[in-house]
């Protein structure tokens, strides 16, 4: 019996003091997506053409899809119990043959990469299933619908895998669309119909820290970056002041997001009476540009700290002023969706960029990276002291 399901009920336990926390397991876990980051990041530099960026978008999202659905299983099981430990061990193994792919995934790699990643969205999905089964009907019946989608997913996951270059990234893009998609549709099953968000009872708190967390694992890996790089250079004032301009960039970003938005979300997700309509949205789907924005700023930092000098070349522009911009419409949406409003400081950071964009091929790397990070410091301030204003209006 216990084969076609859990009798203990593995679930998280719900309104008890530290229900929310954070499990060390679940750090651990994440460990190897700090490593999976990395080599996204690498990818990206080394080539930084339409097809890199297509394909290093596309990895990206596959790396953030396995890690956000694992988020919402911890969100619903109890990582402190036996079974969903060796669960996420299991999966830390298969993140692991996962992320050492990465390199060769378009290449020599592509079917290791594909069935690594099919085990896991899967292998983790059964054992949903499995958990489910006897104790949350609706969510056991949320993951049945999850699992025949993923089903559907994983054959142009291992299609791509085995077939040529050139037909890898379109199938790969079909899969990643099919699971992108599901969600939105409440994975609608022919005979299952369709999830409703109000059946994804989520622990708010638990959904808002974890997510917090892997933006800053992302800034984290963009510090790593720029130390490893200046590590190896020969120290004198322009490479220091190239150091510090990346290192304020990552300090604006974490305060970007952190500074308000994160708590006032945190707030939101946690009063709502249907959480998994936020989460669904504003964590699953538009923290993925948040992280995109931080990778693609990180690959901008290590350019701008090998080329300090001279005229910034088109590489440096579009990672630098572009990887600014899409941080910020990552944090605009997030803040949009939670708030009911669009920050009009985002919106100024946006058109400031906008307006960077058509001289910086006159400006030096060094003075653009800085110019960026001015933007994002612009933006951290305007939106502080427009908070305060709001919360303390002067009276006449």
């Amino acid at each position: 019996m216990a084969f076609f399901g859990a009798i203990q009920d593995y679930s998280r336990k719900r309104n008890e003091e530290d229900s929310a926390k954070v499990e060390f397991v679940e750090l651990f876990f994440d460990l190897v997506f700090v490593f999976a980051i990395t080599q996204i990041s690498h990818l990206l530099l080394h080539d930084l053409s339409l097809k890199g960026v297509a394909e290093s978008s596309l990895l990206l999202g596959a790396i953030w899809w396995v890690w956000v659905y694992t988020m919402w299983c911890t969100n619903w099981l109890d990582p402190s119990t036996p079974p969903v430990r060796i669960m996420l061990f299991v999966l830390m193994a298969a993140g692991l043959v996962l992320s050492t792919s990465i390199p060769n995934a378009f290449g020599s790699r592509g079917l290791v990469f594909a069935c690594a990643f099919v085990f896991m969205q899967l292998g983790r999905s059964l054992f949903m299933v499995w958990a489910l089964r006897h104790h949350n009907e609706s969510n056991f019946r949320n993951f049945l619908r999850i699992t025949i989608w993923l089903i559907v997913s994983g054959s142009f996951w291992i299609a791509g895998g085995l077939s040529d270059l050139e037909s890898r990234l379109v199938l790969w893009a079909l899969a990643l669309g099919i699971e992108l998609i599901g969600p939105a549709l409440g994975f609608w099953t022919y005979g299952l119909g369709a999830s409703s968000t109000e059946d994804w009872d989520i622990d708010g708190d638990h959904m808002a820290e974890r997510s917090a967390l892997f933006v800053i694992i992302a800034l984290g890996e963009s510090i790593l970056v720029s130390g490893e790089t200046f590590a190896g250079q020969e120290w004198n004032l322009t490479s220091f002041s190239a150091f510090l301009t990346t290192f304020v960039a990552s300090v604006a970003m974490w305060l970007v997001y952190f500074n308000i938005g994160q708590s006032v979300a945190h707030e939101k997700i946690a009063e709502t009476d249907n959480p998994g309509k936020i989460a669904r949205f504003a964590y699953t789907y538009v923290h993925i540009l948040l992280v995109a924005g931080i990778i693609v700023v990180a690959v901008s930092d290590e350019l701008i700290l090998a080329h300090p000098e001279g005229h910034a070349d088109a590489a440096t522009i579009w990672t630098s002023v572009g990887g600014t911009a899409l941080y910020l419409i990552g944090n605009l949406l997030f803040k949009y969706y939670i708030a009911g409003r669009p920050p009009l400081s985002h919106m100024v950071g946006l058109g400031l960029c906008a307006i960077v964009a058509f001289f910086a091929d006159e400006l030096s790397p060094l003075v653009l990276g800085a110019i960026t990070s001015g933007i994002l410091i612009v933006v951290t301030v305007w939106e502080f002291f427009g908070r305060v204003e709001a919360d303390h209006p002067v009276e006449d």
